[in-house]
């Protein structure tokens, strides 16, 4: 039985189901349950103020075996000259039948409302989220990317999807020299007095930086796949967000005469924090947060960009020169890329420049309805 969400407590459900689908499972990753209510909240999350969405959850003899989201983004959808929908959050139990049903409650929804097509999995945009995991899956989820049954690809391609694109996640590890090409390009990079790569030591140092690295976000990711700009409010709302998990010493900045110009932040790995916290910030989550920040040896690359007037000009050497300096002082062993766009050749020609290896692939669905 299908049934839509239509209470307080049916979103509770809706939130709780992943724990317990995952129960016990060592490499899931858990969010932070306060994350996962304020997602349904259109004053913590405002693209829900801008959009259509429907929740579902499947049901057999009284329990819970599945759920689906279904988004329509009008904004996203007019910039784009697009009629698509978006399925997310979707889990299920391994049973054809169910998930038929789910995915099938949301194509319906969607073709009442007009769309052509739906995607997913993906939400709002590329910094929710996005696609199912398709191999890799013996190591465990890093923060903001998903992790699901091997199942859940052939589910949803029974259902008569196909790939959109395809994302993936590397390994790359800390040398203990900076190789030769990169010395090279840092110093000529380095020659032009103008330039400043900003470094951190106390949060407090990177208050005045937040805004302008997240405008330059906008311009630099405007043709990512699935992104939308963020206004001021949602800004504010990112950098609130982040700025407890944030490490200043892996947030590099490249000004250009007081000109925020480029911009390169990561992330200690928070996986093993996040799995012992269980989703909960109190008592201990926010111990287990703050402790592991300091003690992990793997590092996410979250975040980079180059303002459009000085791509090519060597300042990603720069900023990645004095990233593995700071991860090498702390004893970092292995960088993760995060997510990449398989289609992002130039980044990915470096990653495996520097000897990183594809460990885990994504994949965003698609289907004509």
């Amino acid at each position: 039985m299908i049934h839509e969400v239509n209470s307080s407590k049916e979103l509770r459900q809706f939130i709780r189901f992943p724990y317990k689908h995952y129960k016990g499972h060592p490499f899931w990753l858990p969010p932070l349950f306060i994350d996962e209510r304020n997602f349904f909240k259109p004053e913590k999350n405002k693209p829900l103020a801008h959009s259509d969405v429907i929740l579902f959850t499947a049901w057999m003899e009284g329990k819970m075996t599945g759920r689906i989201m279904g988004i329509i983004s009008h904004d996203y959808n007019v910039l784009k000259g697009e009629k698509r929908a978006r399925f997310f959050k979707f889990e299920c139990i391994h049973d054809p039948g169910v998930s038929h049903a789910l995915i099938h409650a949301v194509e319906e929804w969607a073709r009442k409302k007009g769309m052509e097509e739906i995607i997913g999995p993906f939400g709002f945009s590329d910094k929710d989220p996005q696609g199912f995991l398709i191999s890799g899956f013996d190591r465990r989820a890093v923060i903001i990317a998903p992790y699901n049954y091997s199942y859940y690809q052939k589910l949803v391609e029974n259902e008569g999807y196909t790939k959109e694109v395809d994302l993936v996640e590397y390994l790359i590890p800390v040398p203990e020299k900076i190789p030769e090409f990169y010395s090279r390009i840092y110093q000529r990079v380095t020659r032009n007095t103008a330039l400043e790569c900003v470094e951190f030591r106390k949060k407090k140092d990177m208050k005045p930086f937040i805004i302008p690295v997240l405008r330059l976000m906008n311009e630099t990711f405007s043709d990512i796949f699935g992104y939308y700009p963020l206004d001021e409010e949602e800004m504010k709302k990112f950098a609130s967000d982040y700025m407890m998990v944030l490490d200043p010493e892996f947030v590099k900045i490249v000004t250009d005469q007081g000109n925020v110009i480029s911009f390169f932040i990561a992330m200690p790995d928070l996986g093993p924090a996040l799995q012992k916290a269980k989703g909960k910030l109190l008592p201990f989550g926010i111990f287990y947060l703050q402790r592991d920040l300091k003690r992990t040896d793997y590092l996410i690359l979250m975040l980079g960009g180059i303002s459009a007037a000085y791509q090519g000009k060597g300042l990603d050497v720069l900023m990645g020169t004095k990233m593995l300096e700071s991860a090498s002082k702390r004893g970092i062993k292995l960088l993760n890329s995060h997510l990449e766009l398989e289609t992002n050749l130039k980044i990915r020609a470096e990653m495996e420049k520097m000897g990183g290896e594809v460990c885990k692939t994504y994949r965003i669905f698609k289907k004509t309805i």
